[in-house]
C-alpha cells in the first residue's frame, strides 16, 4: 500500500512544498545545471499530490507551475521593463499575468491526470511521467508554443546526455520524470517492507540511467577529417541604440571593423540583425562584404527582409539571414516568431496601447517551410534565429538537410539575467540531439562553438566585444532522433495515457 508523507501537512505547508519544487526545476538548467534536482522535485510534488482530488490538483498543479515558471523565466521582465518603453508596475503585471497563464497549462493537465487516473496511486504513478511529457509537448506546440525549461535539456552534461541523439529531449524528461516517480514508489515499498518489488524497481530505474554514459559513446554520426576555419563576431552593441538611426553605421562598422583580420576564413558570423536595415537599403554594404570576402570565404550576417509574400499578397519583412560569398550564398527567413517581439497577436487591439506593444521591428512575417540550406563551400548550414533553437522537433527536421548548424540570436533584450544561458544550454542539446556541430552568434553572449556531443570548444564571455576563431566540421549521417523525431516518446506517453486504466490495474491499487 503507498503511503502519504504529506497528508497531514496544513494546506499552506504543501502549497509552499510544491512552489519550492517547481523552483527546484529552475536550478537544473544553466547557470546552475544541478540536475540532480529533478528527479528530487518530481518525488516533492507526487509527495503532495498522490491522494489528492480532481479540484485539489488543479490548484497543485498551478502552483507547480507557479514555482517553476516564476523562478524560470524571470529574464522576460527586463525585456519588459529594460528595453520595452514600460513602468515598472505594468512591467510587473505583464510579468505575473504571464508567468500565472503559463502555469494554467499546468493545473489543467494535473487536472486530466486525475480524471485519467481516478483514485488509484498506482495508476497515478505510472501515468504522471506521461502527463508531465505530454503536457511539454502542448506548450512547445499551443499558440506558436513556449518550449522553454524542459527537464531534459539539463542533462546536456548529465548521465542522461546518451539518450538525446537516440530519443530526444523529451525521452530525457520522461526518464526524470519516471525516475522521481520511481523514488516515491521506493519510499513506499520499503515502508511496507516489500522489498522484491523495490528491487526490482530499482534497477529498472538505475538501468536507464546507466544506459547514458554508454549510449553517448556510440558515433550516430561521422564527423568529416577537413576542418573549416571559422570567425564569428559579438560586437556588445547596447539594446538602446540598436534600432537608433543616428547609431546604424556606428554599428556597420564595428562589424566590419571586428572582421579586418578575418576576411579570409572559411566561414564568417556575425550575429541577429548585425546589419540593422533591409536587404534593400544594404546594397552598398553587402557589396563592400563581397568586395573584402576571400575566395572562399562566406559571410552570414542577421538582416531584416523587406519582400512581396505571396501568401499575404502584400510587401512584408522578415527576420533573416544572409550568406555572402562566390563559394556560398542563400537566404533563411526565420519561421518561429517570438509574440510581441517579432509580432503582436491582435494587433489592431494592442498597438498603442503601452510601449511593449510597439518594439521596434515587431511585425515581422513567419518564413516558408522546408527553406533552402545556407551553402558555405562544403558545408550547408541549417539555420535556427534566436528562440528557433528552442524548438527539438523543428531543429532536427532541418538539420536533416544541412551538414552543420548556425545559429544567431540577439540576446541583448535579457540583460544580465539567467536567459541566455538557459539559450546556449538548449542549443547545446540541439546539437547533440543531431549529432552536429554548432555555431553560434549573438550579440552580446554568449558567442560559442558547439560540438556535435553538445559541448563547447570556444566562447565570449558575455558583454565583451570580441571575436572567436576556429576550426569546426561538418557531419555525415543522421541521429535516430533526428529521422523520427518526438513522436516515439510521445506514442509510449500516449499508449500509458490510454491503457493505463481500472480495468489493467484494480482500483484498490
Amino acid at each position: 500500500m503507498l503511503s502519504n508523507p504529506l497528508a497531514r501537512a496544513p494546506r499552506w505547508a504543501a502549497a509552499l512544498v510544491l512552489l519550492v519544487a517547481g523552483a527546484l526545476q529552475t536550478l537544473t538548467f544553466s547557470p546552475w545545471e544541478w540536475w540532480w534536482l529533478g528527479p528530487l522535485s518530481v518525488a516533492l510534488i507526487l509527495s503532495v499530490t498522490l491522494f489528492q482530488t480532481g479540484r485539489q490538483l488543479f490548484l497543485s498543479g498551478w502552483l507547480t507551475g507557479l514555482g517553476l515558471f516564476a523562478s524560470g523565466v524571470t529574464w522576460i521582465y527586463v525585456s519588459i521593463s529594460e528595453h520595452g518603453n514600460t513602468s515598472i508596475p505594468v512591467a510587473a503585471l505583464l510579468m505575473t499575468l504571464f508567468v500565472a497563464g503559463l502555469a494554467l497549462v499546468h493545473g489543467i493537465a494535473f487536472w486530466g491526470w486525475g480524471k485519467l487516473a481516478k483514485e488509484s496511486p498506482v495508476r497515478r504513478l505510472i501515468l504522471f511521467p506521461a502527463v508531465w511529457v505530454l503536457t511539454d509537448w502542448i506548450r512547445g506546440w499551443l499558440l506558436t508554443g513556449f518550449p522553454w525549461l524542459y527537464l531534459g535539456t539539463a542533462h546536456v552534461d548529465g548521465p542522461l546526455a546518451g539518450w538525446a541523439p537516440l530519443a530526444g529531449v523529451h525521452a530525457i524528461t520522461l526518464i526524470i520524470t519516471g525516475t522521481g516517480a520511481a523514488l516515491y514508489g521506493l519510499y513506499s515499498l520499503a515502508r511496507s517492507r516489500r522489498y522484491a518489488p523495490a528491487a526490482i524497481l530499482g534497477v529498472c530505474t538505475l538501468a536507464l540511467w546507466l544506459a547514458g554514459p554508454a549510449l553517448n559513446r556510440f558515433p550516430w554520426t561521422e564527423v568529416s577529417n577537413k576542418p573549416l576555419t571559422f570567425a564569428t563576431m559579438q560586437g556588445n552593441i547596447p539594446q538602446q541604440i540598436k534600432w537608433d538611426p543616428d547609431f546604424l553605421r556606428d554599428q556597420l562598422m564595428v562589424y566590419l571593423g571586428l572582421t579586418e583580420e578575418d576576411w579570409d576564413r572559411d566561414i564568417i558570423l556575425w550575429p541577429e540583425t548585425a546589419i540593422p536595415i533591409t536587404q534593400d537599403e544594404a546594397g552598398p554594404i553587402i557589396e563592400h562584404i563581397r568586395s573584402k570576402l576571400g575566395e572562399e570565404s562566406v559571410l552570414i550576417s542577421g538582416i531584416p527582409w523587406y519582400t512581396y509574400s505571396t501568401n499575404r499578397e502584400d510587401y512584408t519583412y522578415h527576420n533573416s539571414i544572409l550568406a555572402i560569398g562566390d563559394e556560398g550564398g542563400g537566404v533563411y527567413h526565420k519561421q518561429k516568431l517570438v509574440p510581441f517581439g517579432e509580432y503582436v497577436p491582435l494587433e489592431q487591439w494592442l498597438r498603442g496601447i503601452i510601449g511593449f506593444f510597439d518594439l521596434p521591428m515587431s511585425s515581422f512575417s513567419p518564413g516558408p517551410k522546408y527553406q533552402d540550406p545556407l551553402i558555405a563551400g562544403e558545408a550547408r548550414l541549417m539555420p535556427a534565429i534566436c528562440y528557433e533553437v528552442a524548438y527539438p522537433d523543428f531543429v532536427a527536421m532541418n538539420a536533416r538537410r544541412g551538414n552543420l548548424l548556425v545559429t544567431i540570436s540577439n540576446d541583448g533584450w535579457f540583460g544580465d539575467s539567467i536567459g541566455p544561458h538557459q539559450h546556449l544550454q538548449m542549443a547545446r542539446m540541439r546539437a547533440l540531439e543531431t549529432g552536429r556541430y554548432m555555431l553560434r552568434g549573438t550579440n552580446n553572449g554568449v558567442t560559442a562553438v558547439i560540438d556535435n556531443k553538445g559541448q563547447i570548444r570556444g566562447d565570449i564571455p558575455q558583454f565583451e566585444r570580441e571575436v572567436l576563431t576556429g576550426e569546426l566540421r561538418t557531419v555525415s549521417g543522421n541521429t535516430p532522433f533526428m529521422l523520427t523525431g518526438s513522436w516515439p516518446v510521445l506514442t509510449l506517453a500516449a499508449i500509458l495515457v490510454v491503457f493505463v486504466r481500472e480495468r489493467v490495474i484494480p482500483k484498490n491499487r
